[in-house]
């Protein structure tokens, strides 16, 4: 039903966020949210500088970056991906600091909620077998993550309002990615992030040299991967395909990460552990499948004009 080119994109992408998670919790301990998320982010603007001349040649006949209207569209899409991307990862590193990482992750995971639901208001349906798909999935995260209280602080309030921004960022690639280039409308987006990112960096946190240079593995490994490669990919991979179900293929980047913790560090899976990947991994088989009829539990309502 889906092109598997895109849904493999979008694996890979949920792989490389998934591994990239300790990166990001290595490099908070040389500097700070700020300062991590915005030179990442410069980090993968710059990474692509280079490539775009060389996907041109490679593509001679794509007309998607000729007219001004065309750069209008392509600009509008890089900033408004920018800003949600700022604020949502933002909102992410500062309540990974005051919440527990399983929380964290689950809360985060949200988004395979928030796209359907918000997708809603803008007109689309939801399908039978994806919305069984998204309460398998968040079943299959609760599992995967949640392993303490249940109580609610400002650490997990900041990740919820990271997940309603990761959404919207979903969301706004949807409505762009198809009328624009890919590349490029990334290459904008990091460079907007990183720009929002610049005052609170220079006016809040003020790092020294010496701790960005202390950090930076981290830093190449969440700017070059996690940013220029990962959220490229997202924008190529989510031209024509189901937001919701982009939400579930990326919100595996919870089980990616659990197991990369369990191969790599030796880090065991708990039974309750191997369920929640299990449910997951059953939701996004389930979500692929093809319907005979296209069954919906929410119908579009079509204003047609003749």
């Amino acid at each position: 039903m889906y092109s598997a080119k895109n849904t493999f994109l979008l694996l890979l992408t949920a792989f490389i966020w998934g591994t990239a998670f300790v990166a990001q919790s290595v490099g908070l301990d040389y500097i700070g949210p700020f300062t991590l998320n915005g030179l990442r982010f410069f980090i993968g603007g710059f990474v692509l500088i280079p490539i775009i001349p060389l996907l041109d040649r490679m593509k001679k006949n794509d007309p998607k970056t000729g007219s001004s209207h065309d750069r209008r569209i392509l600009f509008a899409g890089g900033i408004c991906c920018g800003i949600a991307l700022a604020i949502a990862s933002t909102l992410q590193q500062f309540g990974i600091k005051y919440t527990s990482v399983g929380k964290a992750g689950f809360i985060t995971a949200l988004y395979i909620v928030i796209v359907p639901l918000l997708g809603i208001f803008i007109g689309r349906r939801l399908r039978l077998l994806v919305g069984i798909s998204v309460l398998l999935a968040l079943t299959g995260l609760y599992f995967l993550c949640m392993n303490d209280t249940l109580a609610f602080g400002l650490g997990d309030t900041y990740v919820l309002l990271s997940a309603f921004f990761f959404s919207i960022h979903i969301l706004v690639i949807d409505y762009f990615s198809p009328k624009t280039d890919s590349v490029r409308m990334s290459c904008i987006q990091f460079f907007t992030a990183g720009i929002l990112l610049a005052g609170p960096i220079l006016l809040i946190e003020k790092p020294s040299f010496s701790d960005i240079l202390a950090a930076w593995l981290p830093l190449l490994y969440t700017g070059v991967l996690s940013s220029g490669v990962a959220y490229t990919l997202q924008i190529i991979a989510q031209r024509d395909y189901d937001p919701t179900i982009a939400s579930l293929l990326l919100s595996l980047e919870s089980v990616f990460s659990a197991l990369a913790g369990w191969i790599i560090l030796h880090q065991s899976l708990t039974p309750r552990e191997i369920l929640g990947c299990l449910l997951m991994f059953s939701a996004i088989i389930l979500a692929q499948l093809p319907s005979g009829r296209q069954i919906s539990v929410f119908t579009r309502q079509k204003h047609v004009k003749r």
